[in-house]
Parts: structure tokens; sequence; C-alpha cells
């Protein structure tokens, strides 16, 4: 029985690490925790910024674009017809093909919310109300379809609708309905198939998409719910630790609450976890350690002034880095120690709102949110930024990045552009 775990184990590994390295196939990345492997950044830009590549216009949308095999993939939607994923080729920028559906509907901060997720021959996508597709790159035509939201029985959908970005672990597709009937289920990616479904999790409906992290040399899958009210009198909101697998929850964190999470949680190694959130959550820290056949989670430090509005902050040399700008503080761009000790932050000078940022080559790539894309050199000893350029018409551009053959991809509020950042 050990014998055969370890092998199921080990194909597991091998079905999550075996992406090409020169992808970005879903949401921060091959290992989704906004890192890349881009050499030969430029140090240095002209005043207008790096070489526009290609720009392709786009709908109103927070959604991330991802790349496979030289092609991008973006979800964009039209709020009267539906969504429509849509693919370019990286080196020209031609639309290629699209497969649109219906799912007409208005809510709050119009448009698509998620970044497409790619593996071999199939893309799979999560829209706003529900929908999850998967579709086959080569014939373009759907193989699955499920409502993530309606075959759990939710009801009213969450103010800012269903923000799931699908996680492929092995033969395992996983998403968080969050409903009364299933907290996370995991479909078999290839077919369809639900080959588990969890048990309602403590909280309400919020927008964090479950990610794995390494506790005891295992990988458990973390979830993170939200809390019912808000400040002081939000309750009920919980971390979860479940087994990928089978969807057994391992181990639960009550005692830190946002009453709507949106960035997922990091792993800071050793077991740790560093959980962010806007809204007066702040940021905690936990330790999850195995005793025996159970778990137990440590509260290692809570932090006020820092934390995360949309985009998880980026771990550097054991240290985070994190937009902190959100609707009761606008600290900025803001730096914390492995302990918890904020060692500095920009304030409005530059302010940084809500942007995607990639580390490479021990050099952050971020936007503030809004125009600029900086080029920064992450350090505690202070804010050091090497470049800087207007890269986008102002707007709530929030939307993860790509970085992808030395091309940065960003998706404003109107277009998609492709930036040479890299020799």
């Amino acid at each position: 029985m050990k014998s055969t775990l370890s092998f199921v184990m080990l194909i597991v590994a091998l079905s999550v690490t075996s992406v090409v390295a020169a992808d970005w196939p879903w949401i921060y990345g091959p290992r989704r925790d906004s890192t890349s492997d881009q050499k030969g950044l430029l140090r240095t830009w002209p005043a207008s910024g790096p070489k526009v590549l290609w720009t392709a216009p786009v709908g109103a949308g927070f959604g991330g674009p991802s790349v496979s095999a030289g092609k991008v993939y973006v979800l964009d939607r039209d709020e009267q017809v539906g969504d429509k994923l849509r693919v370019f080729d990286l080196s020209s920028g031609k639309e290629l093909w699209n497969f649109a559906y219906a799912a007409p509907g208005t809510f709050m901060f119009a448009g698509s919310r998620t970044t497409p997720t790619v593996e071999g021959d199939h893309v799979y996508t999560s829209g706003p109300l529900g929908d999850l597709y998967a579709i086959n790159t080569k014939t373009q035509k759907p193989v699955w379809h499920k409502n993530i939201w309606k075959d759990f029985g939710g009801g009213e959908l969450p103010r800012w609708a269903i923000t799931q970005n699908p996680l492929i672990y092995g033969n395992l597709l996983i998403v968080a309905p969050q409903t009364s009937q299933a907290g996370v289920v995991a479909y078999d990616k290839l077919t369809g198939q639900l080959k588990w479904k969890s048990a309602a999790l403590s909280g309400i409906p919020g927008y964090v998409s479950p990610s794995i992290i390494k506790v005891a040399g295992e990988d458990h899958l973390v979830m993170v719910t939200a809390a019912a009210g808000s400040g002081r009198n939000a309750r009920d909101g919980s971390v979860n630790g479940l087994d990928p697998l089978t969807g057994k929850v391992l181990w639960t964190y009550k005692n830190w609450q946002c009453a709507i999470p949106v960035p997922q949680p990091v792993d800071a190694g050793d077991g740790r976890v560093l959980i962010t959130g806007g809204y007066g959550a702040g940021t905690a820290m936990i330790k999850v350690q195995k005793q025996g056949n159970s778990y137990a989670v440590a509260e290692l430090f809570k932090n006020p002034d820092f934390g995360a509005h949309t985009q998880p902050p980026i771990l550097h040399n054991d240290h985070f880095y994190s937009h902190y700008t959100i609707n009761e503080r606008s600290d900025g761009l803001v730096a914390m120690s492995m302990d918890g000790q904020i060692k500095w932050k920009t304030d409005q000078k530059p302010a940084f709102v809500r942007g995607g940022s990639i580390l490479a080559e021990g050099l952050l790539l971020t936007t503030d949110g809004n125009t600029k894309l900086y080029l920064l050199e992450p350090t505690p000893s202070g804010f050091k930024p090497l470049a800087s350029a207007v890269v986008l018409e102002a707007g709530d551009n929030w939307a993860p990045l790509a970085l992808v053959d030395g091309k940065l991809l960003i998706r404003g509020q109107k277009e998609l552009k492709v930036l040479q950042v890299a020799q």
C-alpha cells in the first residue's frame, strides 16, 4: 500500500512540474508564485518605456493572460452576450481563434475575472457566472462544461461574481464553489467527472482560488473563505488545509478574518503560510506542523500594516513585497521581513494600487495598477526603482502579468499589450 501511494505521489509531482520552462500556462506562472526564470532583463528603458511588440483590443476586465506553446490565452467578456476565450499568436499578436458562450449578466466592476489554465491539448476557463469549460486547443471545441455555482446549490452570486482560477493537480482540476453543498471540488481534468467534493467550509464565498502549499513534505490544498461583517465585527471566515487527492479537511485556522479575501496564500517555506487581505484584515503568518496523524496550526504573528488587496505578495530573500493600497489606507508598495517587521513603504510617492508583479533575475517588474510599469531592485534597505514608464491608459489595471521569452504581457481595461523587457 505504501509503495502504491508513493508511486501515485510521484506521478502527481511529475504532472505538476511538467511544464515547459518558457511557458506561463496559468495564473502567477509555472510555480504559481509570480517568479520567472527569465534572464537578460533590460536594466534601463527609454523614456517611452520598453518596446511595444503588439497590442490587441480587449474588453474591460481583470483576468490576466496565460501563454503556452507560443499562444496567448485571455478570457474576455461582453456583459450583454457572455464570455469569450481569445487566443493570439505570441510573436505577431494575430488572433488565431476564439471560443464564446452565452453568459449575459452584470455585476460591480464589469469584465472577466480569471486567467485561463493551459495543459497539454486543453485550456480551462472559469467565467464570472460559474461556467467552467475544458476546451480542446486543437479542435477549438469544448470537451466538457460545468457550472460550479449552480451545480452545488449556489443562490445569489457573490457581489463581484465567481473568481476561480482553475488549478491542475495531477489528473485533477480543482476549484472552489464555496456553497453550502461543497467548499472545494475536484474534477477529472480530461472528462469532467467529479472526483471529490469537500464539505462546506466555515465562512461565506470570497474570491480566493485554491493553491498548493508544502507542509512536512506533503502537498496541502489551502483555501481561504470570507468573513461575514467587516473590521472587528468580521467573523466565521477560515483558512483551511485539505488533502488535494481526497478533499478531506486536514486543518483549519480562524484567527484571521477578511470580509473580501482575494489574494491566494503564499508558501513561505518550512510549513509557514502567509495570509493577506484588505478591508482591515492585514496579514497573518501561520505555521502548520504534522503531529502523528493530525496537524497543528500555530500563529507566528499578525500585522495590520502589511496586506494585499488583489495580488499575493512576492517572496524574495526572506522578505515580502506587496501593494497595500486598499479602501482604508494607501501605503503603496510595502516591504516586510519574514518575522513581520515593516522595512519600508512608498505611501503615495509613488503610489501602487493592486497592480501585477513578477520576480525575475532578482528584479521586480510591477505595474502601479494604473498607467506605469516599474523595474525595481527588491531590497529591505529601501525603495530602489531602476526604470519606469507609462505603458497603459489610466484605469483599474489590476490584472496579473505574464513573462515569456523576454515578452511581458500586460492586460489593461482596453487592450492587451506585449512589451520587450529582455534581450
